[in-house]
């Protein structure tokens, strides 16, 4: 059955999986990782636009596709890092339908989830089937039972950007909210059942900011990260005055690295610095055995990114 509801909040408490772009539904209920009735926002006008308030808050619809959050100008110009990590994502074909809310609720693309064969913690069973299988993608930050990892690009991005989120049908305020601690084995977010996500709010852009966004993948295009990066900071009179440091695909949701982000504020804006800075993203990490390479990976990444920051074009102008 699929029901064609016309705004949110008549979806909003549906007993069926919303479907708004379905790349990932798609596959999911083609790999049995899916199942039931479905809502299809198909003709639900709102949450499409990107708008900027009064105040210079941004506000982006859940239905808006990674493909527009990519190529707008006021994205681009304010947010650089955000448009960045919407632009590096999966392929033009999944931006130009994918939406932002599908990104940021994306199950996991944990080989074992999406196996119609395998049972694990995510699918109602008793056990993590990578930890003892083949875990080459998965978990080098032990947040609970599952080792698998959070897919969401724009997750780890908005995390960065402080930003707030507006719930039908729930109370939540943050991003981080969205996502919990990931010490549940079983969740793949933390939206209430029958909530659904309207849209996304970020501050005005900070002038002077200067923002960078990098994965590694194990191939060039079109590939899953194997570590990703948004790095954001304000330089003042040669001295970093303020960071936000995120990371994604090391953990069961996207995470801050507030060592790292201490660390550098106060830190003279000069590369030969940060690389004692980054060496902290190390901390908190407990590798499975296959998986030990990443620790380094993101080392690595996050020294490579925040080196670009600083010599990235400052927000505004500087």
């Amino acid at each position: 059955m699929i029901r064609f509801p016309t705004d949110l909040a008549q979806a909003a408490g549906s007993d069926g999986e919303i479907r708004a772009g379905a790349t990932d539904l798609a596959e999911r209920r083609r790999t049995m990782a899916g199942e039931g009735p479905l809502v299809d926002l198909r003709d639900v006008a709102e949450a499409r636009n990107i708008e900027v308030a009064a105040d210079g808050r941004t506000r982006i619809g859940a239905l808006v596709t990674i493909a527009a959050l990519a190529h707008d100008e006021h994205v681009s110009g304010g947010y650089p890092g955000l448009a960045q990590a919407a632009g590096g994502l999966a392929t033009p074909q999944i931006r130009a339908v994918g939406t932002v809310g599908g990104n940021l609720l994306q199950h996991t693309r944990c080989w074992y989830y999406r196996a119609p064969e395998a049972e694990c913690f995510k699918k109602g069973g008793a056990m993590c089937s990578a930890r003892k299988g083949d875990h080459l993608w998965h978990a080098c930050v032990e947040l609970g039972p599952c080792a698998s990892v959070h897919a969401s690009t724009l997750g780890m991005a908005l995390l960065a950007y402080d930003a707030r989120i507006d719930i039908v049908g729930a109370t939540m305020r943050t991003v981080a909210d969205l996502y919990g601690d990931g010490s549940d084995p079983t969740a793949h977010n933390a939206l209430p059942p029958g909530a659904v996500l309207r849209g996304i709010e970020i501050d005005p852009p900070r002038r002077g900011e200067r923002s960078v966004y990098l994965r590694a993948t194990s191939r060039a295009r079109a590939e899953w990260p194997l570590v990703e990066v948004l790095v954001r900071i304000g330089v003042e009179a040669g001295v970093i005055a303020w960071a936000k440091v995120a990371v994604g695909a090391v953990a069961g949701v996207p995470l801050r690295l507030p060592q790292v982000e201490a660390a550098l504020v106060g830190a003279p804006a000069q590369a030969e610095a940060l690389v004692a800075i980054a060496a902290l993203a190390r901390e908190g990490t407990a590798p499975l055995p296959m998986t030990a390479y990443t620790v380094d990976l993101l080392e690595g990444v996050v020294a490579d990114a925040l080196e670009r920051a600083l010599v990235a074009d400052p927000v505004g102008g500087s």
